[in-house]
């Protein structure tokens, strides 16, 4: 199978001790490409070194709502600098990732909101890809995207939806992030979401080290375990592994530009 993870975290520390044999195995594996996404301004250089350093690597960077209390308006100045600056390399591929949070109640809603927006204004403004975290907050993501319209849309990271919000953001234009969350027993609403999914609105990715897959269950999650996710998922869907794969990658490539 031939891969492309698009939502990683390879640049946090939980990597720094194998991040070369990772990579190496994970591109032995099949995962062809992954993307590394920023969550605050301090980890923009780590993830921007990462793209420049290795083959396939490409960098999303943007402001993440769980670190709401680190964030400082000078960073969105900066986020825009960065984009300014990157602008028209490949390496760069989507801003993110950034959206809204109500699952943490300690989260501001009213200055999250203001940080998503002022995202997705980039995003519109660079013509890149929007990166979104979604989380108990589709309502009002849909709403919001509605009055953008982003050009480029992107992808909704982890859904965990229901397949009227699915419909919704594939509207417009957004395709799904999948990952190792559907692969567990318990989530019954995914699992009958997945096979009424169009196989043209599916990307694959991990989102590692975090939402390990069922078959790695209290592990660091990695790029290399996406072949397992996809068999996994293609499954739950009735579909073959190879068709999934086929079709999220393609999906990946026509959303980036690759």
């Amino acid at each position: 199978m031939r891969l492309i993870d698009t939502h990683t975290h390879l640049d946090f520390p939980d990597f720094d001790a194998d991040r070369p044999r990772l990579l190496a195995n994970a591109a032995a594996r099949g995962v062809e490409r992954m993307v590394v996404l920023g969550v605050y301004q301090a980890n923009f250089q780590r993830v921007w070194d990462l793209a420049c350093a290795e083959d396939g690597v490409h960098a999303a960077l943007g402001l993440h709502p769980v670190y709401l209390e680190q964030h400082r308006p000078e960073h969105l100045t900066q986020l825009r600098e960065w984009l300014q600056r990157l602008h028209g390399d490949p390496r760069l591929c989507a801003v993110g990732e950034f959206g809204l949070d109500y699952y943490l109640e300690a989260l501001d809603k009213q200055r999250q909101q203001a940080l998503f927006e002022a995202q997705l204004q980039m995003a519109c403004d660079f013509a890149l890809p929007a990166l979104l975290h979604v989380r108990r907050s589709h309502a009002q993501v849909i709403a919001t995207l509605k009055r953008y319209k982003p050009a480029r849309a992107g992808v909704i990271h982890a859904f965990a939806g229901s397949y009227e919000e699915a419909r919704e953001y594939i509207k417009l234009g957004f395709r799904l992030g999948l990952g190792g969350a559907a692969t567990w027993p318990q989530a019954l609403r995914l699992h009958r979401t997945l096979p009424r999914l169009p196989l043209d609105s599916i990307v694959l990715e991990t989102d590692s080290p975090d939402m390990a897959p069922a078959m790695y269950a209290g592990q660091r999650n990695s790029p290399e375990h996406l072949p397992e996710i996809a068999e996994a998922l293609a499954e739950l869907m009735g579909i073959e592994a190879e068709a999934l794969a086929e079709a999220s990658s393609r999906n990946a490539c026509e959303l980036f530009g690759w």
